[in-house]
This record gives C-alpha cells, sequence and structure tokens, in this order.
C-alpha cells in the first residue's frame, strides 16, 4: 500500500519554474514505477512523465520534454517534478501515481495509486 501527497503547487508568470515533490508513505516505494499526471476540468487525464523503480529510466510527453524533469530519491520515499519554462497551457491540476507493475506506461489505468492533486496555475 502507498499513500501519495503532492505538494509544491501555485500560480506563477509565464516563463517561471516550480518544483512538486509527491512524498509517499509505506516501505516499498521503491518498488514502484512512479508518474506524473494532469488534468484540467472536463477533460482526460494527460501523462506527463514517468520514472523507474530506481531512476535509470524515464518518459515524457512530448509537450513537455526539454522543460520538465522528473526525479526520485528513494531514501526520502518522494518523487519531484522540475517545471521550467511554464507556459499558460500547463496550467491544470497535477497528481502522483505509482505502479508495480506496468513500467513506464503512459496510461492513467495502469496506476494503482494516486494523490489528491496540487495546482499549478501559469498566468500570461
Amino acid at each position: 500500500q502507498v499513500h501519495l501527497v503532492e505538494s509544491g503547487g501555485g500560480l506563477v508568470q509565464a516563463g517561471a519554474s516550480l518544483r512538486l515533490s509527491c512524498a509517499a508513505s509505506g516501505r516499498t516505494f521503491s518498488d514502484y514505477t512512479m508518474g506524473w499526471f494532469r488534468q484540467a476540468p472536463g477533460k482526460e487525464r494527460e501523462f506527463v512523465a514517468a520514472i523507474s523503480w530506481n531512476g535509470g529510466s524515464t518518459k515524457y510527453a512530448d509537450s513537455v520534454k526539454g522543460r520538465f524533469t522528473i526525479s526520485r530519491d528513494n531514501a526520502k520515499n518522494t518523487v519531484f517534478l522540475q517545471m521550467n519554462s511554464l507556459k499558460p497551457e500547463d496550467t491544470d491540476v497535477y497528481y502522483c501515481a505509482g505502479n508495480r507493475a506496468y513500467g513506464l506506461t503512459d496510461n492513467p489505468r495502469f496506476y494503482n495509486y494516486w494523490g489528491q492533486g496540487t495546482q499549478v496555475t501559469v498566468s500570461l
């Protein structure tokens, strides 16, 4: 069982940076591939990035490649999303999620555990 809590969201201007954190409880955090997703009201949940259990492999959505970086610290049971050069279209609620069996999948249906989300708003 993994309980996830996101933090670090906020209101920033276009071009700014934010760093999201996702703290996990449970003793098996390092067994899980971790992902970040985002969702706007009335829209499907969208894949952003994923990182393998040891941080050795990552995957990004095309829309964030070169601007966002996912990382993890298994000693602190935390996964991060560094977001640079933010754009208004990055405005969404951001969720972290974990899956144990499906690797770097971008399909939210394969993630078993989800946080409550943190709002990111980027203004012009």
